[in-house]
């Protein structure tokens, strides 16, 4: 607020003027207090300012290292240096900012308040003095007697004098207030004004730079799906290299070793050898031995030159020696010197022998004639590394889900746009996708669609089964039942990207097409499904029992992780698509059940897993069969829902059920209170159906959730011996030390059922567990043996459960 003084008011020194000069004088306090915190700030804003400056210059000299380290890869460090350059002209104007903020607001206003109010606080200080003289000139007159004339004319003269001084500083001091007054706000705004020009320029400038920048950034995002899709697939040839390499049988390394003329580096054969030194104390060292160019050379590092042990081998011989106290030794003895060397194997030995043999032969013939010979004898040797398996295990692992994926109906095009051939699927919605329409999905977050590739991702037995058992044509009318009636169109290959993620968010984020159901129909299809339900169970109950089988060791695996038939396991190849049902599994007209009779896999005779003193647990086959939620009965609920709905298609493993619940709203981890707190992946579990609990746990089913008894879903799947189910949850975590309210953990449990599958998953998995706590926070997932027993145990319980028939149940154990 702007307060100006009156010059006729101050000559009459009214109390209004002594007011509105107290007034003023609070006012210009109070200012020059908020005018010294502004300035503080300022600096503080400019060294934090500076600061930042300084971290990001460090940061954009580690931009230009990378870049200079990635000389190599000319994408990379073409746009690393650019993006360093357009960062450091951004700090470069963040410097000018904090300049112009220092000179605006910092030096003006220091200025403001040194020069203008300080001379408003000297004016007051005259002020105050002479008003205290005037006011001592006043009450000396008042005072002054009568009779004392000389007296009255004293006072009357210092009157006078104090008057007229008071007059021109009174005037003077109300000058300066208003000047101050007037000025305030000039000064303060054309600082403030000169600070926010300064920041418009820095956007400015800033935009700038980055809409040159943009075209880069937008090609490098176009590039960008390409070679996420190249890194990917690079990855999945080095991991399929990897598997075949490592499938291979290394435990006779001594025999790769081959002598190769023609080999393309020169090098005929190499390898490590220890050699003797030609010292006193003839010391064995392990060096790296070659032969090339008819010479043998060894050395220590792959960095320093080799040392040339035969210069001309044509001109040496080679021997055994069996006269010394190490094996496995020989020695290359030329005109001046000898060398005593030792392999690491007879067979080594032997190979080295015969490859310096060679050498020195092919060194005496006619390099033509015999460079034909030796391609030939050699072509053998060299090709022992077959590539065959690894395009079979290609074969096995992603074109096999591709194949049987695709033949799903409806899943030959894209679930969302209806581009031919996908490539991708969305898992946890069981559809396939287009390159373009699994970005958006990706986009959305994995609570709404989890992406996996067809074709250079490895997919689990139970994964793959549950893509089968949905589809695009089952998704797709329950998320777009009503998309025709709201005259939505359906995007088509082709169309801009942001029409088809509108489509997309629509579909699967807002749910904008999916048919509501009204009460009366919630209500038909729980009460369908629940009797759906006592018909499976009543066709359980009713059952022959299949023999146990007879124990027998784990089965082996291909290179692909498939189950192979061993000559004493008896287990097919899981990869035969045309295998029977087990007679046991329940018939069911619904479509989605047409998998999950196969995929009961209940508890069995556990294959004998560990060393040679571990003796086989021995097995029960007196028990009968548990019913698929035998101890489960409908109860006439409060209320109908979509969460009671996916409650009973999970026990009922009607997957078109349980996603049309979904995506109705019901909760993945929704709890029944009239049925002891259970939930649907617990009601799953009772249903026998492996791909049903798969389905809910890449839907965000929490695998650890306990109902009233205080069980989890792996209580009750070592409960009903399902043994595949608790291979399944020990995978995603399932906690193995919970107790329910007897104090029971699962392995008391499967102990006490004496079923010896489970109990060797539980104690596989708690020995895992403890050996990576022991070998720290960054070890990998484990343990080899413990991964392939999984593995072996996913690929029964998806593809043969029938090798998993023994069923066990904990209730008939209970004394």
């Amino acid at each position: 607020m702007k307060i100006m003084v009156d010059f006729e008011e101050c000559l009459k020194d009214s109390p209004r003027f002594r007011a509105t000069i107290e007034e003023v004088e609070g006012d210009v306090c109070e200012l020059e207090s908020k005018l010294d915190k502004l300035v503080k700030l300022c600096i503080g804003m400019i060294d934090a300012g500076k600061a930042y400056n300084a971290a990001n210059k460090q940061f954009v000299n580690g931009i230009r290292e990378l870049a200079q380290q990635s000389t190599k890869d000319e994408v990379i460090e073409s746009s690393l240096t650019k993006f360093a350059e357009s960062l450091q002209e951004m700090i470069n104007y963040h410097t000018i900012l904090f300049d112009q903020a220092q000179r605006s607001i910092k030096t003006q206003l220091q200025l403001f308040v040194k020069d203008d109010i300080r001379k408003f606080k000297d004016a007051k200080k005259h002020f105050d003095k002479v008003s205290e003289e005037k006011e001592a000139a006043l009450i000396k007159n008042a005072q002054a007697p009568r009779n004392k004339q000389h007296e009255v004319e004293e006072a009357t003269n210092i009157l006078t004098a104090t008057r007229k001084c008071f007059r021109h500083i009174v005037l003077d001091y109300v000058l300066q207030i208003n000047v101050l007054q007037s000025k305030r706000r000039s000064e303060i705004l054309k600082s403030m004004l000169s600070f926010m020009y300064a920041h418009l320029t820095f956007f400015h400038q800033g935009y700038d730079l980055f809409s040159e920048l943009q075209p880069l950034m937008k090609h490098l995002g176009g590039q960008l799906d390409q070679l996420v899709v190249d890194a990917a697939k690079e990855k999945r040839d080095m991991e399929q290299k990897h598997s075949t390499i490592q499938q291979k049988d290394f435990s006779n390394d001594d025999t790769k070793l081959e002598y190769n003329v023609d080999a393309d580096n020169g090098i005929a054969m190499e390898g490590y050898l220890f050699k003797r030194a030609s010292n006193a104390f003839k010391t064995w060292n392990r060096r790296w031995f070659s032969i090339q160019n008819n010479q043998l050379v060894y050395q220590k590092k792959f960095k320093d030159n080799p040392t040339v042990v035969v210069e001309d081998l044509r001109l040496c011989t080679v021997k055994h020696c069996e006269d010394i106290e190490r094996r496995f030794c020989f020695e290359v003895v030329s005109p001046t010197k000898s060398c005593m060397m030792q392999a690491d194997s007879e067979k080594l030995r032997q190979a080295w022998i015969k490859a310096v043999q060679n050498s020195i032969a092919t060194a005496f013939r006619d390099k033509g004639e015999d460079a034909e010979k030796l391609d030939r004898k050699s072509s053998t040797s060299t090709g022992s590394l077959d590539s065959g398996g690894e395009t079979k295990e290609r074969s096995l692992k992603g074109e096999t889900a591709l194949q049987r994926v695709l033949v799903i109906p409806g899943n030959s095009c894209c679930c969302d746009c209806g581009q031919p051939d996908p490539r991708w699927a969305s898992i946890n919605l069981g559809i396939t996708l287009c390159i373009q329409c699994s970005g958006i999905h990706r986009s959305l977050g994995v609570h709404f669609s989890k992406v996996r590739s067809l074709t250079l991702d490895t997919w689990e037995p139970e994964l793959l089964k549950l893509m089968c058992e949905l589809g695009n044509k089952v998704i797709n009318q329950i998320y777009e039942a009503r998309r025709e009636e709201l005259g939505a169109r359906k995007p088509n290959p082709g169309d801009p990207r942001h029409e088809v993620e509108a489509y997309i968010k629509a579909k699967y984020v807002d749910r904008r097409f999916v048919q509501r159901p009204t009460d009366d129909q919630l209500r038909s299809k729980v009460v369908s499904l629940s009797k759906q339900e006592k018909r499976l169970s009543s066709s359980s109950d009713h059952m022959p029992r299949a023999p146990p089988p007879t124990p027998k060791l784990r089965p082996g695996s291909n290179s692909s992780g498939q189950t192979v038939k061993s000559a004493d396991s008896g287990i097919q190849n899981s990869s035969d698509e045309s295998r029977e049902m087990p007679p046991q599994a329940p018939s069911a007209s619904n479509n989605s059940l047409g998998e999950a009779g196969r995929d009961a896999s209940h508890g069995a005779q556990a294959p004998v897993l560990g060393g040679a003193d571990t003796p086989p647990m021995a097995m029960p086959s007196t028990l009968p069969p548990p019913s698929p939620c035998k101890d489960v009965s409908f109860y006439e609920p409060k209320e109908y829902s979509p969460g009671l709905q996916l409650f009973w298609a999970s026990c009922a493993r009607s997957l078109p059920d349980m996603a049309e619940a979904l995506a109705h709203g019901g909760e993945v981890n929704w709890v029944n209170t009239d049925d002891e707190k259970r939930t649907p992946l617990i009601m799953a579990v009772h249903g026998g159906s492996l791909v049903t609990c798969e389905f809910l746990l890449q839907n965000g089913s929490s695998v650890n959730q306990q109902d009233a008894q205080g069980r989890g879903p792996l209580h009750h799947a070592t409960m009903l011996g399902h043994t595949g189910q608790v291979c399944l949850f020990l995978k995603r975590g399932a906690n193995q030390n919970a107790a329910d309210i007897d104090e029971k953990t699962p392995l008391s449990i499967a102990v006490d059922a004496a079923n010896a599958d489970i109990v060797t998953l539980l104690r596989l998995a708690k020995m895992n567990e403890e050996m990576r706590e022991a070998e720290g926070p960054y070890s990998q997932s484990g343990d080899e043996t413990y991964q392939d027993i999984f593995q072996d145990f996913s690929h029964m319980a998806s593809n043969d459960p029938e090798k998993l028939n023994r069923y066990q149940a904990y209730d008939h154990q209970k004394p």
